[in-house]
Protein backbone atom coordinates (compact mmCIF):
# COMPACT_ATOMS: atom_id res chain seq x y z
CA UNK A 1 0.00 0.00 0.00
CA UNK A 2 1.64 3.78 -1.08
CA UNK A 3 2.77 5.87 1.77
CA UNK A 4 1.46 9.76 2.19
CA UNK A 5 5.38 9.90 0.73
CA UNK A 6 4.65 7.62 -2.16
CA UNK A 7 6.79 4.69 -0.66
CA UNK A 8 4.84 1.87 -0.47
CA UNK A 9 4.35 -0.31 2.69
CA UNK A 10 2.97 -3.61 4.02
CA UNK A 11 2.98 -5.69 7.02
CA UNK A 12 5.60 -5.47 9.45
CA UNK A 13 6.81 -8.08 11.99
CA UNK A 14 9.30 -6.99 14.94
CA UNK A 15 10.62 -9.21 17.69
CA UNK A 16 10.36 -7.38 20.61
CA UNK A 17 12.11 -8.14 23.69
CA UNK A 18 10.66 -7.62 27.42
CA UNK A 19 13.01 -3.96 27.73
CA UNK A 20 11.15 -0.60 28.04
CA UNK A 21 13.16 1.18 25.55
CA UNK A 22 12.46 -1.67 23.17
CA UNK A 23 8.69 -1.67 23.66
CA UNK A 24 8.91 2.60 23.17
CA UNK A 25 10.61 2.31 20.03
CA UNK A 26 8.05 0.11 18.66
CA UNK A 27 5.23 1.92 19.77
CA UNK A 28 6.77 5.15 18.49
CA UNK A 29 7.09 3.16 15.21
CA UNK A 30 3.74 2.87 14.96
CA UNK A 31 2.60 6.15 16.16
CA UNK A 32 4.50 7.83 13.14
CA UNK A 33 2.65 5.71 10.70
CA UNK A 34 -0.71 6.40 12.15
CA UNK A 35 0.41 10.09 11.90
CA UNK A 36 1.39 10.17 8.87
CA UNK A 37 -2.12 8.37 7.42
CA UNK A 38 -3.88 11.06 8.99
CA UNK A 39 -5.37 9.42 12.17
CA UNK A 40 -6.63 11.70 14.99
CA UNK A 41 -5.38 12.41 18.65
CA UNK A 42 -8.37 10.66 20.12
CA UNK A 43 -7.60 7.64 17.57
CA UNK A 44 -3.42 7.31 17.91
CA UNK A 45 -4.45 7.63 22.29
CA UNK A 46 -6.80 4.72 21.87
CA UNK A 47 -4.35 2.43 19.40
CA UNK A 48 -1.07 3.27 21.99
CA UNK A 49 -2.87 2.30 25.11
CA UNK A 50 -4.62 -1.15 23.45
CA UNK A 51 -0.97 -1.94 22.16
CA UNK A 52 0.42 -1.21 25.76
CA UNK A 53 -1.84 -3.46 27.59
CA UNK A 54 -1.76 -6.03 25.00
CA UNK A 55 2.22 -6.23 25.02
CA UNK A 56 2.43 -5.70 29.17
CA UNK A 57 -0.37 -8.90 29.26
CA UNK A 58 2.17 -11.02 26.89
CA UNK A 59 5.01 -10.30 28.60
CA UNK A 60 3.35 -10.05 32.62
CA UNK A 61 1.06 -12.84 32.15
CA UNK A 62 2.02 -14.88 28.77
CA UNK A 63 5.44 -15.37 30.12
CA UNK A 64 5.06 -15.86 33.63
CA UNK A 65 5.41 -19.65 33.47
CA UNK A 66 8.62 -19.62 31.66
CA UNK A 67 12.39 -19.53 32.47
CA UNK A 68 13.37 -17.33 30.11
CA UNK A 69 11.20 -14.30 28.89
CA UNK A 70 11.87 -14.64 25.21
CA UNK A 71 10.64 -11.80 22.96
CA UNK A 72 7.46 -11.47 21.61
CA UNK A 73 6.06 -10.97 17.88
CA UNK A 74 4.78 -8.28 16.79
CA UNK A 75 2.87 -8.15 13.86
CA UNK A 76 1.06 -4.78 12.63
CA UNK A 77 -0.37 -3.12 9.50
CA UNK A 78 -1.37 0.56 8.92
CA UNK A 79 -3.52 1.95 6.13
CA UNK A 80 -5.61 4.84 5.87
CA UNK A 81 -8.61 3.54 6.99
CA UNK A 82 -7.75 0.63 9.61
CA UNK A 83 -4.91 -0.76 11.98
CA UNK A 84 -4.12 -4.45 12.61
CA UNK A 85 -1.52 -5.04 15.47
CA UNK A 86 -1.19 -8.85 16.54
CA UNK A 87 0.96 -9.54 19.61
CA UNK A 88 2.03 -13.39 20.03
CA UNK A 89 3.99 -14.47 23.16
CA UNK A 90 5.39 -17.36 23.61
CA UNK A 91 3.61 -18.73 26.42
CA UNK A 92 0.88 -21.58 27.10
CA UNK A 93 -1.77 -19.55 26.72
CA UNK A 94 -5.16 -18.90 28.32
CA UNK A 95 -9.00 -18.80 28.04
CA UNK A 96 -10.22 -15.57 27.56
CA UNK A 97 -13.69 -17.15 28.64
CA UNK A 98 -12.00 -17.74 31.96
CA UNK A 99 -10.78 -14.08 32.99
CA UNK A 100 -13.61 -12.57 34.90
CA UNK A 101 -15.32 -9.13 33.98
CA UNK A 102 -13.67 -6.35 36.16
CA UNK A 103 -17.45 -4.70 35.87
CA UNK A 104 -19.27 -7.48 37.78
CA UNK A 105 -19.88 -5.98 41.68
CA UNK A 106 -17.79 -9.36 42.42
CA UNK A 107 -15.00 -8.78 40.71
CA UNK A 108 -14.47 -5.08 41.28
CA UNK A 109 -11.78 -5.64 43.49
CA UNK A 110 -9.56 -8.64 41.20
CA UNK A 111 -7.67 -6.88 39.17
CA UNK A 112 -7.70 -9.50 36.72
CA UNK A 113 -9.42 -8.24 33.36
CA UNK A 114 -8.94 -4.70 33.33
CA UNK A 115 -6.27 -4.88 30.31
CA UNK A 116 -8.50 -6.88 28.53
CA UNK A 117 -11.23 -4.38 29.06
CA UNK A 118 -9.44 -1.48 28.00
CA UNK A 119 -8.06 -2.46 24.93
CA UNK A 120 -11.94 -4.29 23.81
CA UNK A 121 -13.00 -0.39 24.72
CA UNK A 122 -10.71 1.03 22.35
CA UNK A 123 -10.36 -1.19 19.77
CA UNK A 124 -12.70 -2.21 17.29
CA UNK A 125 -12.30 -5.61 17.27
CA UNK A 126 -10.84 -8.16 19.35
CA UNK A 127 -9.81 -11.64 18.52
CA UNK A 128 -7.60 -14.48 20.22
CA UNK A 129 -5.94 -17.51 18.47
CA UNK A 130 -6.90 -20.79 20.07
CA UNK A 131 -4.36 -21.30 22.36
CA UNK A 132 -4.54 -18.04 23.51
CA UNK A 133 -1.16 -16.74 23.42
CA UNK A 134 -1.94 -14.36 20.61
CA UNK A 135 -4.44 -11.44 20.60
CA UNK A 136 -4.97 -9.18 17.39
CA UNK A 137 -6.96 -5.70 17.95
CA UNK A 138 -8.29 -3.90 14.87
CA UNK A 139 -9.00 -0.30 15.14
CA UNK A 140 -11.35 1.02 12.08
CA UNK A 141 -10.49 5.29 11.93
CA UNK A 142 -13.86 6.35 12.44
CA UNK A 143 -15.91 8.27 10.02
CA UNK A 144 -15.56 11.90 10.06
CA UNK A 145 -12.45 11.77 12.73
CA UNK A 146 -10.96 14.69 13.00
CA UNK A 147 -7.70 15.81 14.09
Amino acid sequence: MPEPNGATSGPVRVSVANDRDEIERTAAAILVKLEARGYSKASIFAIKLAFEEAITNAFKHGHRALEADPPVSVDYEIDDDEVLIAIEDRGPGFDVKEVPDPTLDENLTVPSGRGLMLIRSYMTEVRHNKAGNRVEMIYRKPANSAK
